[in-house]
């Protein structure tokens, strides 16, 4: 359970809503609280001026899809406006507040969650600092919201597991699109995927930024700093990751000493090799092995 400074639950509300808005309370079983992602609340709103919601310390998490009308959201010490095909997505231990503007009406979907694993995904999606997400697929965000609630109100043997696998479908549609909107990415150039290549046919070979950067006919600065925002990581990063994991391969279904290993897969000192490998994986190559072995 997350805790605030003030320790102090706000929520002050307005309902101002239609007869026909559906709002879902749910309880969740000790597994899925332990194990899953699990809804809190979830509903479907067509709200009129004067509602508002106004809460903090809530150890939840708040994701507003907006169909039609406007809507307006007090969070982070901004304001942002919630219209047709936005999404908000809000850690409700913060305080926020959001209403309908006046002489409209506001239609939203809308779901409190939590999980075991929440905390890391919102800090994820906080990387690139809040900001309204408006380029969600439209029918993915809608159907699978409604989805979410028509499983939860039938409440069936299995239906904490699939509203945990749609939750995770949502969150990792936020994070990809996030890293998409805040990053400006779009295809891949033509030039990293041939430095990929490069790295995925001859990392057993001593590679460096500057033979990448004659390979492709790019800057060598202008293809490190495109090829961490576009793979994650740096050039070399990879390199190091691609010769482990052929490295772990040998590990489970080769007879070659630790030692050979680390040559074969291009790391010329099998003490680098097994600091890379600890610092990655937690373990050295050869409780690696063991491991492995004993489980098969």
């Amino acid at each position: 359970m997350r805790h605030s400074p003030s320790n102090k639950y706000i929520e002050n509300l307005n309902f101002s809503w239609s007869e026909d808005s559906i709002r879902f309370i749910n309880t969740a079983t000790p597994t899925a609280r332990q194990v899953f992602f699990y809804v809190q609340e979830v509903g479907d709103f067509l709200t009129f001026s004067p509602y508002f919601t106004e809460r903090a310390n809530l150890n939840s998490f708040l994701i507003i899809y907006t169909l039609s009308g406007k809507g307006k959201l007090d969070y982070k010490g901004k304001t942002w406006h919630l219209t047709a095909g936005t999404t908000a997505y809000i850690d409700c231990m913060e305080h926020h507040y959001y209403e309908c503007l006046k002489n409209q009406e506001w239609k939203f979907l809308w779901l409190h969650f939590n999980g075991p694993s929440a905390l890391g995904y919102y800090e994820e999606f906080l990387k690139s600092d809040f900001h309204i997400l408006d380029s969600l697929d439209p029918f993915f965000m809608e159907s699978t919201l409604r989805r979410i609630l028509a499983i939860t109100r039938r409440k069936d043997l299995h239906s904490e597991i699939l509203t945990s696998g749609l939750i995770t479908d949502i969150l990792t549609q936020i994070l990809i699109q996030n890293s998409t909107e805040t990053m400006g990415l779009g295809f891949m150039p033509d030039y990293l995927e041939a430095a990929m290549k490069e790295i995925d046919v001859h990392f057993k070979e001593p590679l460096t930024l500057d033979h990448l950067a004659v390979k492709t006919g790019i800057s060598k600065y202008h293809l490190a700093r495109e090829f961490k925002r576009y793979v994650g990581m740096p050039p070399n990063e990879y390199l190091i990751v691609t010769r482990l994991n052929y490295s772990k391969d040998l590990l489970k279904y080769s007879d070659l000493t630790v030692e050979a290993v680390a040559f074969e897969c291009g790391f010329h000192q099998v003490t680098h090799y097994i600091n890379q490998f600890k610092s990655h994986e937690g373990t050295t190559p050869l409780k690696f092995r063991k491991q492995w072995r004993a489980e098969t």
